[in-house]
């Protein structure tokens, strides 16, 4: 018979060897119980979105990952982007939705009429870290010292290059570049095959008018001081900003010529631009390169950085932000969803599930890029993306890595979206052929300015 200090020791002994073989477990990356110091179950209820749908893994891994931060609360998703006008006629009703997905580039207008509530207590209530995010992205947000949106994505620009198109007009990478103006247009010409309706590949597509501010900056000019205040629409570094990329059309006949064969692309497809030889060359946001990873991966293609006229690498940063309308019905549980939503833990785990099913269907996976820097500093350093095979990609995703350093956005205003509406107007309007580049921006910039005086003063009042 055992005495009862041997039965002690094989006690503590055994007790010993559970314990040590728990730590040897590796972490789990499913959501579990290392979650649960994060848990929210202070807050409760239903909240209703706008504007987020749940298309991808990144969006419904995150959501479901929102969702177990806070369990007691009921999220409910309406489908489509964020829509102006049923947003407005639910806010007039009295019934807006509890939290909206919305462009970063926009939120000031809302914000200013008042439709839209600082996060402060928010921020202060739920121990949101605002350093962890981007500073760029929340300058975007920030209204006269107010945070009013929690920042999501971090969009930027890069070239994307039909290296086939490069070879066969004799050139060679190195000679892709924005740097020089004037050999940037030889490099135009040299790359178009046709003209008007006879047109087959565009040399270089400047992107208008969605990309003006990026060839202001390359020019070394802003369309709006730092504070947001007073627009330079009409500066001489934006009218010649705007002349010179108008300018990029001619080769291939003009606007209309230009758009109407650009509007026949698969450009989501298989048969995209770059693999049906349509385009040389063209800056483009950075998830495109994901959409070339997916339909066509043998396409002859190469990455490389726009750059300003004295050869600094320069990036338009845009994204989207979640804000809390005014008059929320539940504004804890919508701020709790939007922390944990744009949170480390939840890009991780979205990045973790597109690096599986990329590896499950044999496709390239060039990652996913975060407003929140410790999440792209996880994503990238951790080993969930890369090394990639395929060396072009590889190249696609450490220019943009590079490139987020070198961004620049919009700065906040309270009439964001007037102020967007001003210039995009006045780019039309000179593509259209309406007005040369000097009226379009001196009415943009009576318009603009109109709107921000306007939208200062009731931010003050």
């Amino acid at each position: 018979m055992l005495s009862p200090l041997y039965k002690s020791r094989q006690t503590f002994l055994l007790t010993l060897l559970i314990v040590v073989l728990v730590l040897a477990l590796p972490m789990s990356t499913t959501f579990g119980a290392q979650d649960e110091p994060n848990m929210n179950t202070d807050v409760s209820g239903e909240i209703t979105l706008m504007g987020f749908g749940l298309g991808d893994e990144i969006a419904t891994v995150r959501a479901d990952y929102a969702q177990t931060q806070i369990p007691n609360v009921t999220v409910n998703f309406t489908e489509g982007g964020f829509d102006a006008q049923q947003f407005l006629t639910a806010y007039a009703s009295g019934n807006p939705p509890d939290i909206v997905y919305i462009d970063r580039q926009t939120l000031g207008t809302y914000a200013a009429n008042g439709t839209f509530m600082p996060l402060g207590d928010c921020i202060t209530n739920q121990g949101i870290d605002m350093s962890q995010y981007r500073e760029v992205a929340v300058n975007q947000v920030t209204i006269d010292g107010e945070i009013y949106g929690i920042p999501e994505f971090f969009n930027n620009l890069m070239l994307i290059i039909n290296t086939a198109a490069v070879e066969e007009a004799g050139l060679t990478l190195d000679d892709i570049s924005t740097t020089d103006w004037d050999r940037l247009a030889e490099i135009d010409q040299a790359l178009v095959r046709g003209s008007g309706l006879e047109l087959s590949r565009i040399g270089f597509d400047p992107k208008l008018p969605e990309f003006l501010p990026l060839w202001v900056a390359a020019n070394g000019g802003a369309m709006l001081s730092d504070d947001g205040r007073t627009a330079m629409l009409n500066s001489p570094e934006v009218v010649e900003a705007l002349t010179y990329a108008v300018s990029l059309l001619e080769p291939e006949g003009g606007w209309a010529d230009f758009k109407a064969f650009r509007d026949t692309w698969d450009f989501f497809g298989g048969e995209n631009q770059v693999v049906a030889d349509q385009v040389g060359f063209w800056p483009m946001e950075q998830w495109y390169m994901n959409v070339l990873a997916g339909v066509s991966p043998d396409a002859p293609v190469a990455f490389k950085a726009f750059t300003s006229k004295d050869g600094t690498p320069l990036s338009y940063a845009t994204g989207s932000a979640w804000a809390i309308p005014v008059g929320s019905g539940n504004p804890e549980a919508a701020c709790a969803f939007a922390k944990a939503i744009t949170s480390v833990d939840a890009w991780v785990a979205a990045a973790e599930e597109r690096a599986t099913l990329r590896s499950e269907s044999g496709a390239i996976n060039t990652g996913v890029y975060t407003a929140n820097r410790l999440a792209d500093e996880a994503i990238f350093e951790g080993g969930i993306v890369g090394p990639i095979e395929n060396e072009a990609f590889q190249n696609g995703v450490d220019v943009i890595l590079e490139l987020q350093d070198n961004a620049f956005a919009m700065p906040a205003n309270p009439a964001g979206a007037e102020f967007q509406q001003a210039w995009q107007d006045a780019v039309n309007r000179v593509l259209n052929g309406e007005q040369s580049v000097e009226d379009a921006l001196n009415q943009a910039q009576e318009e603009a300015q109109a709107a921000l005086d306007e939208a200062w003063a009731s931010q003050s009042s």
